[in-house]
């Protein structure tokens, strides 16, 4: 933990926020709703680490990787990329961000232009960046050879290709410009199992030969145990807890996490496993119900609850939050 401490973050997420107007504020009558997407995130990824994000679908993942990576604007919060804070940079700035700050998408046919090859999406990049063709096209060479595909595949397009090729491509899409971060949302959750567990390979020899720093975007809880150092669980916007992958799988200690891991299915038909069920129906980011996640989930309940909305708590070193509304009659 020393360690840990001495380190200084490469990238640091500071209260943020995001909310999306749900309404028209010139037509609504009554008050304007929002979605609370991210609601008071906060979180350090340091130099050549894995940091994971989970949680279900609509709780905000992707939303949180987005405001990171500039592509949408925060409502408020800070967030510093290697000691600059770019929260409120320019267009200028941005641009020049870029270079630095990549991503890679969850559908791999999707993020590639259709009516292009291969090879104008790889090359496409470098040349926004002018980057001289001698200097990209020898890159691409050895990103074919990283990922072990044939440089033919250049020349077709994605229709042509599977998706666990396209993927890999993407990947080489991601390193074209040499990259200090990448964004990686759900890159393996429109694949096959098998095809997965080629592209979180890659994952990690990203991180042991070139010590990439990538936040890793998953719904999979054995996926993100797989790849991540660190993991944060992600709940209606807001971290519900934090720290290591050992700590947070070994040591269980918000009721939020403990019914996601029960959720996981059985490795083993005699396997002896108890199910945790969330009484009630899911809550909305729009108007958040009078409902207790403590109480849908009776366990640890006069460990975490300690008032409404509690900010983020130490426990057992890690961050912990427990959401608390008052009971709806």
């Amino acid at each position: 933990m020393s360690k840990e401490k001495d380190r200084q973050p490469f990238i640091s997420v500071r209260d943020l926020k995001k909310y999306f107007c749900l309404d028209n504020y010139k037509l609504a009558k009554a008050k304007t709703r929002y979605i609370h997407a991210v609601d008071d995130v906060s979180f350090d990824i340091y130099k050549g680490e894995i940091f994971g994000i989970i949680g279900e679908s609509g709780s905000g993942k992707s939303t949180i990787g987005r405001c990171v990576l500039k592509l949408i604007d925060v409502d408020s919060g800070e967030i510093y990329f290697d000691g600059k804070n770019i929260t409120h940079v320019s267009r200028k700035e941005q641009q020049e961000l870029r270079s630095r700050m990549q991503m890679v998408f969850q559908n791999p046919l999707a993020s590639f232009d259709p009516k292009k090859t291969i090879r104008f999406s790889l090359e496409e990049s470098a040349k926004v960046h002018k980057i001289k063709p001698e200097v990209y096209k020898a890159r691409i060479k050895q990103l074919m050879e990283y990922i072990a595909l044939p440089e033919d595949l250049l020349t077709r397009y994605p229709k042509d290709l599977s998706g666990g090729q396209l993927q890999r491509l993407a990947i080489a899409r991601a390193l074209m410009m040499e990259p200090d971060f990448i964004l990686a949302d759900e890159p393996v959750s429109a694949l096959d199992v098998s095809v997965q567990a080629q592209i979180l390979n890659l994952m990690l020899d990203l991180k042991e030969d070139k010590g990439q720093t990538i936040l890793f975007i998953s719904h999979d809880l054995n996926v993100v145990r797989h790849v991540c150092d660190r993991i944060a669980v992600v709940y209606l916007g807001a971290v519900m807890e934090m720290g290591t992958v050992e700590q947070v799988y070994n040591s269980v200690a918000h009721p939020y996490t403990q019914a996601l891991i029960s959720a996981k299915p059985k490795e083993h038909p005699l396997e002896n496993k108890k199910h945790i069920l969330l009484e009630g129906d899911i809550p909305n980011a729009v108007d958040i119900p009078g409902l207790s996640l403590c109480r849908q989930v009776q366990i640890f309940q006069r460990r975490l609850v300690r008032q409404p909305h509690a900010k983020a708590q130490r426990h057992w070193k890690r961050a912990l939050r427990c959401l608390s509304f008052p009971t709806r009659h």
